[in-house]
């Protein structure tokens, strides 16, 4: 069953150019699946043993679980689950599909959680209002200011180069989702910001010449996803913002911002990297004054904290 399962996701990175990130998320959720059919059914070895009423159970297993999944939870499991099977059965390695008739639970679409633009300008200045100032305060300065100005995803984000960045022209090379090459734009402030940086903060923080990221954290090495989330965890909390700042909340208050200040969807379709603008015309629905604060669903269990 190992072997199938390792074939998906080598299918789903060369096949489908899904991330790193993507397909640990897939890995997960399957071994969760794997995990529970092998413990509730011991006599399954083979996929093709495998019906919709194990699949059933699964499912109502996460409903009625002790600490219930949330529904968008439950849906993205159940979503990984059926694309397995599709793979396995587009490739006969089993004769009927047992997710075929499995309903995934009804997802509400949230509106995106955005900021104010004096929320955002709070955020901003954090950094240097620190009452210890150094090289972390130059780079996490530089960083919301290129996360706002950009709209970049977090991946996008902490994977940034050195050659990347052109600070003469004010232009970032982003390499997005299914290998879609973006070229950002960003304004003097977050050129000065990125210099700074560059100058009195990135040289205290490499420990060594070969690493090329962009930003770096304690131990010199490319920062983390988890210390992204840190990072702004930790200046929201400063700058007394009331709801929940995620990196995603950045990008979500970029785009508003953008559609609000005049700029037309196809623009901000091509600034976000959105495959299709349907994704982009969510922004349409926000109040212009953006201050809706709905709570959101944030990537908060990470284990231990890192040092950033």
């Amino acid at each position: 069953m190992e072997e199938q399962l390792s074939a998906f996701l080598a299918h789903l990175e060369a096949e489908q150019n899904y991330s790193l990130n993507t397909i640990a998320a897939y890995r997960n959720d399957l071994g969760q699946f794997v995990s529970f059919v092998q413990e509730r059914f011991t006599q399954l070895n083979r996929w093709a043993d495998v019906t919709e009423e194990h699949v059933e159970n699964y499912v109502q297993d996460m409903r009625h679980h002790s600490q219930p999944y949330a529904s968008s939870s439950i849906a993205r499991k159940v979503a990984a689950v059926k694309s397995f099977f599709h793979f396995l059965f587009a490739r006969a390695i089993i004769e009927k599909d047992p997710t075929t008739h499995i309903e995934s639970p009804k997802v509400k679409k949230r509106k995106p959680q955005t900021l104010t633009h004096q929320d955002v300008e709070s955020l901003l200045r954090a950094p240097m209002e620190s009452k210890t100032k150094g090289p972390k305060n130059l780079r996490d300065a530089a960083l919301l200011g290129v996360l706002y100005a950009t709209g970049m995803r977090v991946t996008e984000v902490v994977t940034l180069d050195l050659v990347e960045l052109d600070l003469a022209n004010s232009r970032l090379t982003c390499a997005g989702k299914d290998g879609q090459i973006r070229e950002l734009p960003f304004d003097d402030t977050v050129r000065q910001l990125l210099q700074a940086y560059l100058e009195k903060g990135r040289p205290y923080l490499a420990k060594s010449g070969q690493e090329r990221a962009l930003f770096l954290n304690h131990r010199g090495h490319q920062l983390t996803r988890q210390g992204l989330w840190l990072i702004i965890k930790a200046y929201a909390k400063q700058a007394k913002l009331e709801s929940a700042v995620t990196p995603h909340t950045l990008r979500h208050s970029f785009a508003a911002h953008k559609l609000s200040n005049g700029s037309n969807l196809q623009e901000i379709q091509q600034l976000l990297g959105h495959a299709n603008i349907s994704t982009t015309q969510i922004y349409t629905q926000l109040d212009m004054l953006v201050d809706d604060h709905e709570e959101e669903e944030i990537e908060e269990n990470w284990g231990e904290a890192e040092l950033v």
